[in-house]
Protein backbone atom coordinates (compact mmCIF):
# COMPACT_ATOMS: atom_id res chain seq x y z
CA UNK A 1 0.00 0.00 0.00
CA UNK A 2 2.98 2.36 0.53
CA UNK A 3 4.57 1.67 -2.77
CA UNK A 4 1.15 2.43 -4.42
CA UNK A 5 0.75 5.67 -2.34
CA UNK A 6 4.54 6.74 -3.81
CA UNK A 7 3.68 5.49 -7.23
CA UNK A 8 0.18 7.65 -7.06
CA UNK A 9 2.50 10.65 -5.62
CA UNK A 10 5.17 10.17 -8.15
CA UNK A 11 2.56 10.52 -10.82
CA UNK A 12 1.10 13.63 -10.21
CA UNK A 13 4.08 15.25 -9.80
CA UNK A 14 5.10 13.79 -12.95
CA UNK A 15 1.62 14.97 -14.73
CA UNK A 16 2.14 18.52 -13.06
CA UNK A 17 5.85 19.34 -13.11
CA UNK A 18 7.32 17.17 -16.14
CA UNK A 19 5.26 15.48 -18.64
CA UNK A 20 2.11 18.46 -18.56
CA UNK A 21 1.82 20.15 -22.12
CA UNK A 22 2.35 23.76 -22.53
CA UNK A 23 1.75 25.82 -25.63
CA UNK A 24 4.93 26.32 -27.45
CA UNK A 25 4.58 30.26 -27.79
CA UNK A 26 4.29 31.03 -23.51
CA UNK A 27 6.47 33.68 -23.25
CA UNK A 28 8.50 35.15 -19.57
CA UNK A 29 5.19 36.64 -18.79
CA UNK A 30 4.11 33.56 -17.95
CA UNK A 31 6.84 32.81 -15.55
CA UNK A 32 4.87 34.84 -12.62
CA UNK A 33 2.76 31.91 -11.76
CA UNK A 34 6.18 30.00 -10.56
CA UNK A 35 8.08 33.52 -9.04
CA UNK A 36 4.86 33.93 -6.91
CA UNK A 37 4.78 30.08 -5.79
CA UNK A 38 8.50 30.73 -4.97
CA UNK A 39 7.74 33.89 -2.87
CA UNK A 40 4.48 32.21 -0.58
CA UNK A 41 7.07 29.40 -0.05
CA UNK A 42 9.81 32.53 1.53
CA UNK A 43 7.21 34.33 3.20
CA UNK A 44 6.15 30.70 5.20
CA UNK A 45 9.42 29.62 5.89
CA UNK A 46 10.87 32.88 7.02
CA UNK A 47 7.57 33.68 8.64
CA UNK A 48 7.56 30.13 10.69
CA UNK A 49 11.62 31.21 12.05
CA UNK A 50 10.02 34.84 12.94
CA UNK A 51 7.41 33.31 14.68
CA UNK A 52 9.95 31.84 17.22
CA UNK A 53 11.31 35.14 18.67
CA UNK A 54 8.07 37.38 18.06
CA UNK A 55 6.23 38.28 21.08
CA UNK A 56 2.69 39.36 20.51
CA UNK A 57 1.87 42.31 23.37
CA UNK A 58 1.70 46.01 22.73
CA UNK A 59 4.75 46.66 25.10
CA UNK A 60 6.92 43.71 23.41
CA UNK A 61 6.11 43.40 19.90
CA UNK A 62 8.10 46.52 18.75
CA UNK A 63 11.00 45.51 21.25
CA UNK A 64 10.98 41.64 20.30
CA UNK A 65 11.66 42.74 16.28
CA UNK A 66 14.89 45.10 17.59
CA UNK A 67 15.30 41.55 19.28
CA UNK A 68 15.04 39.85 16.04
CA UNK A 69 17.38 42.42 14.73
CA UNK A 70 19.93 42.91 16.20
CA UNK A 71 20.27 39.45 18.57
CA UNK A 72 19.38 36.55 16.79
CA UNK A 73 22.01 35.27 14.87
CA UNK A 74 21.15 36.03 11.22
CA UNK A 75 17.82 37.25 12.18
CA UNK A 76 18.14 40.89 10.14
CA UNK A 77 18.08 38.32 7.31
CA UNK A 78 14.78 37.08 7.94
CA UNK A 79 13.20 39.88 9.05
CA UNK A 80 14.25 41.84 5.76
CA UNK A 81 13.58 38.57 3.33
CA UNK A 82 10.42 38.48 4.89
CA UNK A 83 9.24 42.28 4.50
CA UNK A 84 11.09 42.48 1.51
CA UNK A 85 9.56 39.24 -0.27
CA UNK A 86 6.06 41.08 0.72
CA UNK A 87 6.41 43.65 -2.01
CA UNK A 88 7.92 41.52 -4.67
CA UNK A 89 4.82 39.56 -3.97
CA UNK A 90 2.65 41.80 -4.81
CA UNK A 91 4.78 42.92 -7.64
CA UNK A 92 4.55 39.54 -9.07
CA UNK A 93 0.70 39.49 -8.52
CA UNK A 94 0.02 42.95 -10.02
CA UNK A 95 1.83 41.43 -13.44
CA UNK A 96 0.04 38.47 -13.13
CA UNK A 97 -3.26 39.51 -13.48
CA UNK A 98 -2.40 42.53 -15.37
CA UNK A 99 -0.93 39.76 -17.76
CA UNK A 100 -4.31 37.45 -17.48
CA UNK A 101 -6.14 40.62 -18.30
CA UNK A 102 -4.10 41.81 -21.63
CA UNK A 103 -4.22 38.13 -22.86
CA UNK A 104 -7.67 37.25 -21.70
CA UNK A 105 -7.08 34.53 -19.55
CA UNK A 106 -10.28 34.64 -17.37
CA UNK A 107 -12.40 33.58 -20.06
CA UNK A 108 -13.83 30.37 -20.32
CA UNK A 109 -13.01 27.21 -19.66
CA UNK A 110 -10.86 29.22 -16.92
CA UNK A 111 -13.14 30.57 -15.06
CA UNK A 112 -12.81 28.77 -12.22
CA UNK A 113 -8.92 29.25 -12.60
CA UNK A 114 -9.46 33.33 -12.52
CA UNK A 115 -12.11 32.58 -9.57
CA UNK A 116 -9.38 31.41 -7.55
CA UNK A 117 -7.13 33.56 -8.33
CA UNK A 118 -9.26 36.37 -7.16
CA UNK A 119 -9.57 35.30 -3.92
CA UNK A 120 -5.68 34.87 -3.45
CA UNK A 121 -5.14 38.22 -4.28
CA UNK A 122 -7.50 39.37 -1.56
CA UNK A 123 -6.93 36.88 0.78
CA UNK A 124 -3.13 37.60 0.20
CA UNK A 125 -3.88 41.48 0.78
CA UNK A 126 -6.08 40.62 4.17
CA UNK A 127 -2.75 38.30 5.61
CA UNK A 128 -0.33 40.89 4.37
CA UNK A 129 -2.45 44.10 6.58
CA UNK A 130 -2.32 41.35 9.34
CA UNK A 131 1.35 41.10 9.05
CA UNK A 132 2.00 45.18 8.70
CA UNK A 133 0.05 44.86 12.18
CA UNK A 134 2.25 43.45 14.23
CA UNK A 135 5.97 45.31 13.95
CA UNK A 136 3.76 47.44 16.34
CA UNK A 137 5.22 50.91 15.33
CA UNK A 138 3.32 54.18 14.57
CA UNK A 139 1.94 52.91 11.23
CA UNK A 140 1.21 49.64 12.18
CA UNK A 141 -1.16 51.09 15.25
CA UNK A 142 -2.76 53.75 13.44
CA UNK A 143 -2.90 51.68 10.13
CA UNK A 144 -4.81 48.84 12.48
CA UNK A 145 -6.80 51.61 13.88
CA UNK A 146 -8.32 53.63 10.48
CA UNK A 147 -8.72 50.08 8.75
CA UNK A 148 -10.50 48.08 11.17
CA UNK A 149 -12.75 51.67 11.95
CA UNK A 150 -14.42 51.38 8.40
CA UNK A 151 -16.15 48.13 10.18
CA UNK A 152 -18.60 51.15 11.96
CA UNK A 153 -20.06 52.03 8.48
CA UNK A 154 -22.10 48.66 8.50
CA UNK A 155 -25.84 49.88 9.54
CA UNK A 156 -26.44 48.23 12.83
CA UNK A 157 -23.95 46.29 14.01
CA UNK A 158 -20.88 48.15 12.37
CA UNK A 159 -19.34 49.01 16.03
CA UNK A 160 -20.24 46.01 17.72
CA UNK A 161 -17.84 44.50 14.22
CA UNK A 162 -14.88 46.75 14.92
CA UNK A 163 -14.96 45.60 18.59
CA UNK A 164 -15.16 41.88 18.07
CA UNK A 165 -12.26 42.46 15.52
CA UNK A 166 -10.50 44.69 18.28
CA UNK A 167 -11.58 42.41 21.62
CA UNK A 168 -11.78 45.56 23.60
CA UNK A 169 -12.61 48.93 22.69
CA UNK A 170 -9.55 49.82 21.31
CA UNK A 171 -6.31 48.21 19.36
CA UNK A 172 -4.77 46.34 22.54
CA UNK A 173 -3.36 42.96 23.21
CA UNK A 174 -6.43 41.02 21.79
CA UNK A 175 -5.95 42.48 18.73
CA UNK A 176 -2.18 42.12 18.49
CA UNK A 177 -2.91 38.03 19.60
CA UNK A 178 -5.84 37.52 16.58
CA UNK A 179 -4.19 39.21 14.33
CA UNK A 180 -0.92 37.60 14.67
CA UNK A 181 -2.31 34.02 14.92
CA UNK A 182 -4.74 34.70 11.76
CA UNK A 183 -1.24 36.24 10.23
CA UNK A 184 0.60 32.87 11.30
CA UNK A 185 -2.62 30.73 9.60
CA UNK A 186 -3.69 32.35 6.65
CA UNK A 187 -0.70 31.57 4.46
CA UNK A 188 -0.97 27.80 4.78
CA UNK A 189 -4.54 28.40 3.83
CA UNK A 190 -3.19 30.44 0.81
CA UNK A 191 -0.59 27.20 -0.25
CA UNK A 192 -3.98 25.46 -0.07
CA UNK A 193 -5.90 27.49 -2.38
CA UNK A 194 -2.42 27.73 -4.46
CA UNK A 195 -3.22 24.30 -5.42
CA UNK A 196 -6.64 24.14 -5.94
CA UNK A 197 -5.36 27.10 -8.58
CA UNK A 198 -2.94 24.86 -9.85
CA UNK A 199 -5.54 21.98 -9.78
CA UNK A 200 -7.84 23.99 -11.80
CA UNK A 201 -5.54 25.19 -14.44
CA UNK A 202 -4.01 21.64 -14.95
CA UNK A 203 -7.79 20.51 -16.51
CA UNK A 204 -7.59 22.88 -20.07
CA UNK A 205 -3.72 24.22 -19.54
CA UNK A 206 -2.43 27.59 -19.73
CA UNK A 207 -3.61 30.60 -21.86
CA UNK A 208 -1.27 31.34 -24.66
CA UNK A 209 -0.50 34.69 -26.01
CA UNK A 210 -2.12 34.61 -29.30
CA UNK A 211 -5.69 33.26 -27.82
CA UNK A 212 -6.00 30.83 -29.78
CA UNK A 213 -6.00 26.80 -29.29
CA UNK A 214 -2.46 25.23 -29.29
CA UNK A 215 -3.54 21.60 -28.12
CA UNK A 216 -0.84 20.02 -31.33
CA UNK A 217 1.60 22.43 -30.89
CA UNK A 218 2.72 22.04 -27.33
CA UNK A 219 6.23 21.33 -25.26
CA UNK A 220 6.38 18.90 -22.14
CA UNK A 221 7.07 21.49 -18.88
CA UNK A 222 10.26 19.92 -18.74
CA UNK A 223 13.33 20.60 -19.29
CA UNK A 224 11.77 23.43 -21.69
CA UNK A 225 10.18 25.45 -19.52
CA UNK A 226 11.37 24.22 -15.93
CA UNK A 227 14.98 25.95 -17.10
CA UNK A 228 12.62 28.66 -18.47
CA UNK A 229 11.44 29.75 -14.58
CA UNK A 230 14.92 29.07 -13.34
CA UNK A 231 15.93 32.20 -15.46
CA UNK A 232 13.31 34.61 -13.51
CA UNK A 233 14.11 32.85 -10.37
CA UNK A 234 17.57 33.66 -10.28
CA UNK A 235 17.07 36.48 -11.73
CA UNK A 236 14.57 37.70 -8.69
CA UNK A 237 17.05 36.15 -5.96
CA UNK A 238 19.77 38.48 -7.46
CA UNK A 239 17.46 41.63 -6.95
CA UNK A 240 15.92 40.55 -3.74
CA UNK A 241 19.64 39.80 -2.61
CA UNK A 242 20.52 43.50 -3.46
CA UNK A 243 17.05 44.61 -1.50
CA UNK A 244 17.76 42.98 1.46
CA UNK A 245 21.46 43.60 1.31
CA UNK A 246 21.77 47.28 0.41
CA UNK A 247 18.30 48.76 0.52
CA UNK A 248 16.16 47.02 3.26
CA UNK A 249 14.35 49.93 4.13
CA UNK A 250 13.41 51.26 0.72
CA UNK A 251 10.09 49.52 0.03
CA UNK A 252 9.17 50.10 3.73
CA UNK A 253 7.95 53.14 5.47
CA UNK A 254 10.25 55.23 8.22
CA UNK A 255 6.77 56.03 10.48
CA UNK A 256 6.95 52.16 11.51
CA UNK A 257 10.75 52.36 12.80
CA UNK A 258 9.05 54.57 15.46
CA UNK A 259 7.32 52.48 18.29
CA UNK A 260 3.54 52.92 18.50
CA UNK A 261 1.62 55.62 20.33
CA UNK A 262 -1.67 56.33 20.30
CA UNK A 263 -1.38 59.76 22.18
CA UNK A 264 0.55 61.09 18.57
CA UNK A 265 -1.42 60.21 15.26
CA UNK A 266 1.04 60.68 12.38
CA UNK A 267 1.00 63.67 10.34
CA UNK A 268 0.11 61.32 7.35
CA UNK A 269 -1.83 57.61 7.69
CA UNK A 270 -1.21 55.28 5.06
CA UNK A 271 -0.76 51.65 4.08
CA UNK A 272 2.15 49.84 2.45
CA UNK A 273 2.71 50.77 -1.25
CA UNK A 274 0.99 47.70 -2.71
CA UNK A 275 -2.42 48.45 -0.93
CA UNK A 276 -2.35 52.27 -1.94
CA UNK A 277 -4.88 52.27 -4.97
CA UNK A 278 -7.71 50.84 -2.61
CA UNK A 279 -7.00 53.28 0.07
CA UNK A 280 -7.16 55.74 -2.61
CA UNK A 281 -10.40 54.35 -3.99
CA UNK A 282 -11.82 54.51 -0.24
CA UNK A 283 -10.91 58.25 0.39
CA UNK A 284 -12.20 59.30 -2.96
CA UNK A 285 -15.65 58.84 -1.67
CA UNK A 286 -17.15 61.02 0.88
CA UNK A 287 -19.41 58.76 1.77
CA UNK A 288 -17.83 56.19 4.62
CA UNK A 289 -20.09 53.17 3.96
CA UNK A 290 -19.94 53.86 0.21
CA UNK A 291 -15.86 53.73 0.62
CA UNK A 292 -15.24 50.79 1.85
CA UNK A 293 -18.06 49.13 -0.17
CA UNK A 294 -15.96 50.71 -2.96
CA UNK A 295 -12.40 49.20 -1.63
CA UNK A 296 -13.93 45.74 -1.29
CA UNK A 297 -15.80 46.02 -4.68
CA UNK A 298 -12.91 47.43 -6.87
CA UNK A 299 -11.71 43.74 -5.79
CA UNK A 300 -14.62 41.56 -6.15
CA UNK A 301 -14.83 43.15 -9.39
CA UNK A 302 -12.37 40.88 -10.97
CA UNK A 303 -15.14 38.43 -10.54
CA UNK A 304 -17.43 39.52 -13.17
CA UNK A 305 -14.71 40.06 -16.04
CA UNK A 306 -15.70 36.42 -17.50
CA UNK A 307 -19.22 37.91 -18.09
CA UNK A 308 -18.77 41.28 -19.22
CA UNK A 309 -16.34 40.50 -22.26
CA UNK A 310 -18.45 39.83 -24.62
CA UNK A 311 -15.67 39.90 -27.43
CA UNK A 312 -15.29 36.37 -29.22
CA UNK A 313 -11.91 37.03 -29.50
CA UNK A 314 -9.58 36.29 -26.34
CA UNK A 315 -6.86 38.21 -25.26
CA UNK A 316 -6.12 41.80 -26.82
CA UNK A 317 -2.98 40.35 -29.19
CA UNK A 318 -5.55 41.29 -32.23
CA UNK A 319 -7.95 43.54 -30.64
CA UNK A 320 -6.67 47.83 -31.33
CA UNK A 321 -8.94 48.88 -29.13
CA UNK A 322 -8.69 46.73 -26.25
CA UNK A 323 -5.14 47.28 -26.22
CA UNK A 324 -5.41 50.86 -26.10
CA UNK A 325 -8.61 50.10 -23.03
CA UNK A 326 -6.04 47.80 -21.29
CA UNK A 327 -3.03 50.41 -21.22
CA UNK A 328 -5.30 53.33 -20.01
CA UNK A 329 -6.05 51.13 -16.95
CA UNK A 330 -2.70 50.31 -16.39
CA UNK A 331 -1.70 54.15 -16.11
CA UNK A 332 -5.05 54.33 -14.15
CA UNK A 333 -3.85 51.87 -11.93
CA UNK A 334 -0.27 53.77 -11.24
CA UNK A 335 -2.45 57.20 -10.62
CA UNK A 336 -4.39 55.59 -7.69
CA UNK A 337 -0.86 54.00 -6.20
CA UNK A 338 0.13 57.67 -5.87
CA UNK A 339 -3.54 59.16 -4.97
CA UNK A 340 -2.92 57.04 -2.09
CA UNK A 341 0.12 58.41 -0.88
CA UNK A 342 -0.80 62.04 -0.76
CA UNK A 343 -2.33 64.07 1.54
CA UNK A 344 -5.97 64.04 0.47
CA UNK A 345 -6.38 67.71 -0.36
CA UNK A 346 -7.02 69.49 -3.66
CA UNK A 347 -6.38 68.56 -6.80
CA UNK A 348 -5.66 65.05 -5.60
CA UNK A 349 -9.05 63.94 -3.80
CA UNK A 350 -10.38 64.80 -7.49
CA UNK A 351 -7.76 63.17 -9.64
CA UNK A 352 -8.28 60.25 -7.09
CA UNK A 353 -12.20 60.44 -8.11
CA UNK A 354 -11.85 60.47 -11.85
CA UNK A 355 -9.20 58.04 -11.19
CA UNK A 356 -11.70 55.81 -8.88
CA UNK A 357 -14.63 56.40 -11.33
CA UNK A 358 -12.63 55.23 -15.02
CA UNK A 359 -11.74 52.19 -12.64
CA UNK A 360 -14.92 50.95 -12.25
CA UNK A 361 -16.03 51.89 -15.83
CA UNK A 362 -13.26 49.86 -17.24
CA UNK A 363 -15.06 46.88 -15.85
CA UNK A 364 -18.56 47.64 -16.38
CA UNK A 365 -19.10 49.57 -19.35
CA UNK A 366 -15.29 50.23 -21.55
CA UNK A 367 -14.62 46.20 -21.92
CA UNK A 368 -18.37 45.07 -22.37
CA UNK A 369 -18.48 48.03 -25.03
CA UNK A 370 -15.44 47.06 -26.79
CA UNK A 371 -16.25 43.72 -26.87
CA UNK A 372 -20.00 44.46 -29.00
CA UNK A 373 -18.32 46.92 -31.31
CA UNK A 374 -15.41 44.23 -32.19
CA UNK A 375 -18.61 41.28 -32.51
CA UNK A 376 -20.52 43.64 -34.51
CA UNK A 377 -17.52 44.82 -37.13
CA UNK A 378 -16.75 41.05 -37.17
CA UNK A 379 -20.40 39.72 -38.15
CA UNK A 380 -20.46 42.80 -41.09
CA UNK A 381 -17.11 41.93 -42.10
CA UNK A 382 -18.50 38.19 -42.66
Amino acid sequence: MRLLKQHVLLRLLNSYIVDSPQPANISYLWNFGSLLGTCLILQIITGIFLAMHYCANIDLAFLSVEHIMRDVSNGWILRYTHANTASFFFIFMYFHVARGLYYGSYKAPRVLVWGIGTIILILTMATAFLGYVLPYGQMSYWGATVITNLLSAVPVFGQDLVELIWGNFSVDNATLNRFFSLHYLLPFLLAALVIAHLLSLHLHGSNNPNGVGSNSDRYAMHPYFTFKDLVTLFFFFLVLSIFVFYFPNTLGHPDNWIPANPMSTPNSIVPEWYLLPFYAILRSIPNKLLGVIAMFGSLLILLILPYVDFSRIRGSQFRPLMKIAFWFFVVDFFILIWIGSCHPNTPYVEIGQVATAFYFAWFIVIVPTIGIIENTLMDIAN
